[in-house]
């Protein structure tokens, strides 16, 4: 009996599982936990110390001990392409999938990690899916795992694992599938048909719901996400009666324009599928993520997709232990099927097995499986070194006679020494007064910097109200890392578009990402205020707070 520990870093909400092997082929869940990550997705400097956290609680809490973990990241932030390539040679392969993930992966090959699948073979054409992932965000999230006490053994993509459990458990069906796992970021539709798979991600989801209902209640991501799981349902439309509490009327009907954009990229991807893939049209669709669960979302796609729809059971050939609470699993089973994937991917063959797990992991992983035997060579090299000590004690006698000899010497350098002290110190002064008047200069070329910065990225229908520079007390200690008293640590400048210019935010959504990118100002900066004009405004008003990459004393 082995175990195996698999861990699913979403978006928005973590999960750890535990599972054994059987001695038939298969595997048991016997333990799990699913954790919400308190912190705003877009938060990236606060998610990784919060992922590590709540790791540790999980394991504390369920009792699941230090081990190697099968680790599984978002779809969303995996680049993944299916690509048709010409019928090669078995000795090819590898050459001609490398160039085509160097003529489609977006970022330079030496800065990702990536891997590739053999999908099956088409008429005259090898079907291949390629995988790739910024070699950073997998290095981080592995560290976090690392320091939560966990060793990553294999990275998978959700998708992917979310793919072989289905294959898994619904083995038996032979016409076309579709999985729609709608997460928070993004929302993964996974088409299965017999040997056939096609994977995309389109990005609507439950922060959409979430953001919209910040703007239109004018709420922090947190108390909009309350509102979200207090109040959200797919209002019906039509003839329906209306709720009574008007707030759940604004809320339903914002999760209903919610879920038509979704269906319109759901229509959108099967049409894709069935035109470009040679695939039929679902017989099925199967619902699971954490968002998937909004009361009458699955009534919503029947109705819109005129075909059966269910929520996703992982656990079909799974069995679960006793020791598992099954009113617990009723309530999360449709956040689990990844962690079943993710536990087969150790036990059985998948129909997909790639790994994202970067050169850095892989190396640390054989230099703890060669430490026992560097240790035994350590005591070696520390024996040797206690019989030569001996040896060298004998010589040092013969060291402490020239010892007179080397002092004399010193003596006479150090007569040297002093006159070139003093040199140096004046050569110090000097450099003193040489940096003060480039730091003159800079100061007075700063305000002209930031300003024309402000003034170049800021759209045509966008006109500035005010230009504040904040600095941090002269007096009380500095709270900005790498600033001094008085140094100017951000701008907080206010402006406004005219409703007929500017009918929607997203201009000046598009000016606050420009100047994230910008020379001087970090991508922590963000709004203070972006209203939603009443009908009785002329004008849309916004107040961005911008953070200075590099502080300076005015």
């Amino acid at each position: 009996m082995q175990r195996l520990i698999a861990l699913d870093i979403g978006a928005s909400s973590i999960k750890l599982g535990e599972f054994i092997t059987l001695k038939a082929v298969g595997i048991e869940l016997v333990g799990f936990g699913v954790s919400p990550l308190h912190v705003d997705p877009q938060s990236d400097g606060e998610r990784i110390p919060q992922i590590v956290s709540t790791i540790k609680e999980l394991m504390h809490d369920r009792g699941i001990k230090s081990g190697a973990v099968t680790l599984c990241v978002s779809g969303q932030s995996v680049f993944s392409r299916f690509v048709k390539l010409p019928p090669v040679d078995k000795e090819k392969v590898y050459q001609i999938i490398l160039y085509e993930a160097q003529q489609n992966v977006p970022f330079p090959m030496n800065e990702v990690v990536w891997d590739y699948q053999l999908i099956g073979r088409g008429e005259g054409e090898l079907d291949v899916m390629l995988a790739a992932i910024k070699a950073d965000i997998i290095v981080q999230l592995t560290d976090a795992v690392e320091e939560a006490g966990l060793q990553t053994d294999l990275v998978d993509v959700s998708p992917m694992a979310l793919y072989n459990a289905v294959r898994y458990n619904y083995s038996d069906r032979a016409e076309c599938t579709l999985v729609i796992d709608i997460g928070a970021r993004s929302t993964d539709l996974i088409f299965l048909e017999q040997s056939r798979v096609f994977i995309r991600s389109v990005p609507v989801a439950g922060n959409a719901i979430t953001q919209q209902i910040m703007r239109e209640f004018d709420l922090s991501f947190a108390d909009a996400e309350e509102m979200k799981r207090a109040h959200a349902f797919v209002a019906f439309g039509g003839a329906y009666e209306e709720p009574k509490s008007e707030v759940a009327d604004k809320v339903s009907k914002i999760v209903r324009n919610v879920m038509t954009r979704m269906h319109t990229e759901i229509d959108r991807s099967i049409k894709f599928y069935r035109s470009q893939q040679n695939g039929q049209a679902p017989s099925l669709v199967l619902l699971a993520g954490g968002s998937s669960v909004i009361p009458y979302t699955d009534t919503f796609l029947r109705e819109k997709l005129k075909v059966e729809v269910d929520y996703l059971n992982p656990f079909i050939n799974v069995p679960v232990s006793k020791g598992v609470s099954a009113e617990e699993i009723g309530r999360h089973a449709h956040e689990l099927p990844q962690l079943v994937g993710l536990a087969l991917r150790k036990t059985l063959a998948c129909p997909i097995e790639i790994n994202l797990l970067p050169p850095k992991v892989v190396q640390a992983k054989a230099f703890r499986r060669r430490e026992p035997f560097l240790v035994m060579a350590l005591f070696g090299l520390v024996l040797m070194a206690m019989l030569w000590s001996a040896y060298f004690f004998k010589n040092t006698r013969i060291a402490e006679a020239k010892l007179g000899e080397f002092q004399s010497r010193v003596a006479a350098l150090e007569a040297v020494e002093v006159p070139l002290q003093a040199t140096e110190a004046e050569l110090r002064t000097f450099m003193g007064k040489v940096e003060r008047l480039q730091n003159f200069v800079e100061k007075r070329t700063a305000w002209l910097r930031l300003l024309a910065e402000v003034q170049v990225a800021l759209p045509p229908d966008i006109f500035l109200t005010s230009v504040v520079a904040v600095r941090e007390p002269l007096t009380e200690p500095t709270a900005t890392p790498g600033a001094v008293p008085g140094a100017v640590i951000r701008l907080e400048i206010a402006g406004a578009g005219y409703k007929d210019k500017v009918p929607n935010p997203a201009p000046i959504i598009k000016y606050r990402d420009d100047l994230r990118k910008s020379a001087s100002f970090s991508e922590a900066s963000d709004f203070l205020l972006l209203s939603t004009p009443r009908a009785d405004q002329f004008v849309r008003e916004f107040k961005l707070n911008l953070i200075l990459k590099t502080p300076f004393r005015i």
